[in-house]
């Protein structure tokens, strides 16, 4: 997920801080962690202004921090050879990489901040005990409406089906995935997103053409955003950071989880099998962790921090996101779903979004 970059000055979060301006470290890393070097791979506009050059002070180290836009490039340039201590993956390929021996445990005792981490996203189906990944960012998928142009009730009562709604023809954004745009229709006709029900399946496909038929909506990726702040049209599917940020520029503009259900999303930390640093991978995870690093990555990206302390903070009267209902989506919801890894019904709704926009 492609995430849009606010810029900010550094944190004022704590009293000391780590993010502007930590002294450099004289730690000998060589002797201490066996290598001065970490390769990080992540995804594009993620991290602070202050997060890896404060790292890299801190430790002694440099680090190599290269940037991927989809889990399917991270995934093929592990599998190609490169070497990397960290990436940063989401749920359901974490799935896969732990189903493919790709990745190493974490020692959560080394892990001194992990009780920051929040505990509404702690223990998820694709790592129930938190083996092999510490949570990053998190989020959710739902709807970016203008509430002088959208009828509140219509999205309340309708849920995704608001999408479809002839009435709002030519005001719709969808993106242009497969995966979200199934995830909706499922969730739109009551069903798991991570159906193998070929009925359900072709019913949702069906709901997409009927879509595609009476709206005519836009199908775009991350322009979604500027067009939404500027209010282009009036409706939009949106990550729950990108909602954020949509939020905070129009004041026109709302955010809505339909209850029945949607993709409820964790990018993590996790190191791969083949790191040759992972002692200085669990000191980057730790230091990520940090109240400082959680607070600037989190008022960078706009999405909601793994850190608790720093969802407090940034949700508090007078915070960042006060009153941003986008920012900390519920983790509740009887019928929200994390994607699980499925090939084979991938390659299924690949074959059927693209007869969708054909059609």
């Amino acid at each position: 997920m492609k995430k849009i970059l606010v810029t900010v000055l550094c944190s004022l979060f704590a009293l000391s801080l780590t993010g502007c301006g930590t002294k450099t470290s004289d730690v000998d890393p060589i002797a201490q962690y066996g290598c001065d070097v970490l390769n990080v791979y992540n995804w594009g506009e993620y991290v602070g202004e202050n997060v890896i050059g404060n790292f890299e002070r801190q430790y002694n180290v440099k680090v190599n921090y290269s940037l991927f836009d989809s889990n399917e490039v991270m995934y093929t340039k592990l599998l190609g050879g490169n070497e990397y201590d960290i990436l940063v993956p989401s749920d359901y390929m974490i799935e896969r990489l732990v189903e493919e021996n790709l990745l190493q445990p974490i020692d959560w005792n080394l892990i001194t901040n992990k009780e920051n981490l929040y505990d509404g996203i702690m223990g998820a189906a694709f790592d129930p005990e938190n083996t092999y990944s510490a949570p990053y960012f998190w989020g959710s998928v739902g709807i970016v409406y203008n509430k002088n142009n959208v009828d509140p009730s219509d999205v309340e009562k309708e849920g995704f089906n608001v999408l479809k709604n002839s009435k709002y023809a030519n005001r719709v954004y969808m993106y242009d995935s497969e995966r979200d745009s199934f995830m909706i229709a499922l969730k739109a006709l009551g069903y798991s997103m991570n159906t193998e029900n070929m009925d359900e399946i072709n019913e949702a496909y069906n709901w997409l053409l009927e879509l595609d038929k009476n709206v005519n909506p836009a199908y775009v990726t991350d322009e979604v955003i500027d067009s939404m702040v500027n209010g282009e049209k009036d409706l939009a599917v949106v990550y729950s950071g990108d909602a954020a940020y949509i939020l905070s520029e129009n004041e026109d503009m709302d955010y809505y989880m339909p209850e029945t259900g949607t993709n409820i999303w964790v990018d993590a930390m996790v190191i791969p099998a083949n790191s040759k640093c992972p002692a200085l991978a669990h000191e980057f995870i730790n230091f990520v962790l940090t109240d400082d690093a959680s607070y600037d990555n989190s008022s960078t990206v706009g999405y909601a921090s793994s850190n608790k302390n720093v969802l407090e903070e940034m949700t508090a009267e007078g915070g960042e996101f006060d009153g941003n209902p986008a920012y900390l989506p519920r983790t509740d919801g009887p019928n929200d779903e994390f994607f699980k890894h499925n090939e084979a019904m991938k390659k299924v709704l690949s074959d059927l979004w693209i007869k969708v926009k054909n059609q």
